[in-house]
């Protein structure tokens, strides 16, 4: 990393870096911006349907997480049954090319064998 990323002698957690890295660290945070970004609105039930592997807890957990971070906007709708939409925010939206890039990056590399990476 460059020096100015994280400096020698700096914690990682007082670094933009590690900023970063707190706010869409975790399993599936970057999963659920993905989806959000790709489908501009989505409920709980969609959200859950398309990560696939993912409790209603952890994803709730994970909806709040994002939601306090300033990443996720909740809008509740006041009917029986409760409707719930979720989206980002523009801070949110800034991310996106950060996960775009991470899976062009490994796109072009996950086929690479030990061989290829020494050369």
């Amino acid at each position: 990393m460059r020096d100015t990323c994280v400096p020698t002698g700096v914690e990682l957690k007082n670094t933009g870096f590690g900023y970063t890295l707190s706010l869409i660290g975790g399993k599936y945070k970057m999963i659920i911006l993905y989806w959000l970004s790709e489908n501009k609105v989505m409920r709980h039930n969609e959200l859950k349907r398309s990560i696939g592997i993912i409790s209603f807890k952890t994803l709730s957990i994970m909806l709040k997480e994002l939601e306090s971070d300033g990443l996720i906007n909740r809008k509740e709708f006041p009917q029986v049954p409760p409707k719930v939409e979720y989206s980002l925010t523009a801070r949110g939206q800034t991310l996106i090319p950060l996960l775009n890039m991470m899976c062009e990056w490994g796109e072009n590399n996950r086929d690479l064998t030990l061989e290829d990476v020494q050369q």
